[in-house]
């Protein structure tokens, strides 16, 4: 676990986010983590969020992700909603997505919950980006041309575009 994952994961810090899913247009903003703990009908409106759009699949998302997006907006200085390109992603799905683009891993976190594509309006994706990657909270993929970051609760490592310094 990276220091600011760490320090977050002591702190009984309110946290909240706000989520406009691209391929929906389904949209929340909601706290997620209020009193030293995760607010259980917060985390089951997200799961609806981030389901998997195309079979219409929930599945339970890691709130650490859910921390990750929260460490970010703040490190970019935003409060912005973030726009969701993918969350959970269903085998089925995967496998049609990988079927179609190299860039899809066979093994993808997307497909326990422990993922997530997004960007974020008003923050330079390649800042985005780097934001992430100086976290070293898991894996951080960067995809220029389909402007958008993957965060995940993975090992840390980066994959896609370089990241510039």
């Amino acid at each position: 676990m990276s220091a600011a994952r760490a320090a977050i994961a002591g702190s009984n810090e309110r946290r909240a986010l706000s989520l406009v899913h691209t391929h929906t247009g389904e949209q929340l903003s909601t706290v997620y983590y209020e009193a030293g703990a995760y607010v259980a009908t917060a985390l089951q409106r997200v799961n609806q969020l981030l389901r998997d759009f195309r079979t219409d699949t929930l599945y339970p998302i890691d709130p650490g992700v859910l921390d990750c997006l929260h460490l970010l907006q703040a490190a970019a200085g935003s409060d912005e909603a973030f726009q969701v390109i993918c969350g959970y992603r269903s085998p089925a799905t995967n496998a049609t997505l990988r079927h179609a683009s190299s860039g899809v891993a066979e093994h993808s976190l997307h497909m326990q919950g422990r993922a997530i594509d997004v960007r974020l309006p008003g923050v330079d994706t390649a800042r985005l980006a780097l934001l992430a990657r100086n976290q070293q909270g898991g894996g951080v993929g960067y995809y220029r041309v389909s402007d958008f970051v993957h965060v995940d609760t993975g090992r840390v490592r980066t994959w896609g575009d370089p990241i510039a310094v």
